[in-house]
């Protein structure tokens, strides 16, 4: 078709085959009616026998609550669903950060290092934690595994960020080498403090490497997420140069994107939101690498759609895995590290399965 004949036909209107834009905005609002869900659910089930709706009833007609469901709804459920739903979404929007800058669907928040540098801070709190000074003991109290998780994140990605970055240019093959290092080197540094821990260390290290949401207080809670919001208002905002970067950095560059403040924003985000949520949770797998991989399936790999999604869902997962680690075997509770295991694990494989024709392993 000439020029002249394409311009007398007119403007297209019809929607590019590849274009998903409108079934990821209603997978936006589907999943954030699931979170709303999940919220409630979690806000009205537990080994209590406090019934949401009971209270919500009272209030609603001006009576008093009973100070034992008052306690058990605003102390206990309350601030646990709010960290369930900052834990889930810092996991999985890292995830899906990750997997943009490396260009791989199989990368995770654990990959640069970070997760394994929070661990060890925690497990050398719990350790080492009495031979601290005391002031410091009393000043942290029971801040001060989740402190030493923070500040271990932090660390082994400032350290990261040397070693890959050179000249003012990071190295995105760098930082994968020097993260599997840095895991390994913590690794190996967590095992020793293990060996020389007693039986009452060793319990707490078992129980706080499973992952848990058991310890959720107010005051805790506003203590990780102010470090977590940064980090997940700013995804969004790297979502056209993580679009670009699908199709290298050179031509990344060539479409004007700032590729290097791109990659620094993203590990910055990564290394805090993956570091307050181990500092809060303990060691929960799977949520950062399945979530974004589930929802490149639903609705395209657009990162404008998929960092919102993947917070929404991410916390929308970890609400209802944490209903079931305390509903399954009541009035105890099962490590929700254990239950985003054994959920996870063959949805990936699964993933993994039909994609294995696509993904050159």
């Amino acid at each position: 078709m000439s020029a002249l004949a394409f311009a007398a036909a007119g403007p297209i209107h019809t929607r590019a085959a590849g274009d998903r834009s409108r079934l990821a905005r209603a997978v936006t609002v589907a999943l954030a009616v699931l979170l709303a869900g999940a919220i409630l659910c979690s806000l009205a089930i537990g080994a209590a026998g406090t019934s949401l709706w009971s209270v919500l009833a009272a209030l609603a007609r001006g009576e008093s609550v009973p100070l034992a469901d008052s306690v058990v709804l605003w102390q206990i459920r309350a601030p646990r669903t709010l960290m369930g739903i900052g834990v889930g979404a810092a996991l999985a929007v890292s995830g899906a950060l990750m997997q943009g800058l490396f260009r791989n669907p199989l990368a995770d928040p654990g990959i640069v290092g970070v997760g394994a540098g929070a661990g060890l801070g925690a497990i050398a709190a719990i350790v080492m934690g009495a031979a601290l000074p005391a002031m410091i003991r009393e000043t942290l109290g029971y801040y001060l595994v989740p402190v030493a998780a923070f500040l271990g994140g932090w660390v082994s990605t400032l350290v990261l960020y040397r070693v890959a970055t050179r000249r003012g240019r990071t190295s995105v093959a760098m930082m994968l080498l020097a993260g599997i290092a840095l895991g390994a080197l913590a690794g190996a540094l967590s095992g020793i403090l293990v060996y020389i821990a007693d039986d009452a260390q060793l319990r707490d290290l078992t129980f706080w490497g499973l992952g848990s949401l058991a310890g959720a207080t107010w005051s805790k809670v506003l203590t990780g997420l102010p470090i977590m919001l940064p980090a997940l208002v700013a995804a969004p905002f790297l979502a056209r140069g993580l679009n670009g970067l699908t199709l290298g950095e050179a031509a990344a560059f060539h479409l004007g994107i700032h590729v290097q403040r791109v990659k620094n924003v993203a590990i910055l985000a990564v290394a805090a939101a993956t570091g307050a949520a181990v500092a809060l949770s303990g060691g929960i797998g799977f949520v950062g690498i399945v979530v974004p991989h589930l929802l490149r399936l639903m609705s395209g790999p657009d990162h404008r759609y998929l960092l919102v999604n993947s917070a929404l869902l991410g916390a929308a997962l970890l609400l209802v895995a944490d209903i079931v680690s305390r509903t399954v075997i009541a009035p105890a509770e099962l490590p929700i590290g254990i239950v985003t295991a054994v959920l996870g694990g063959p949805v990936f494989l699964w993933i993994l399965f039909r994609q294995r024709g696509v993904l050159d392993l």
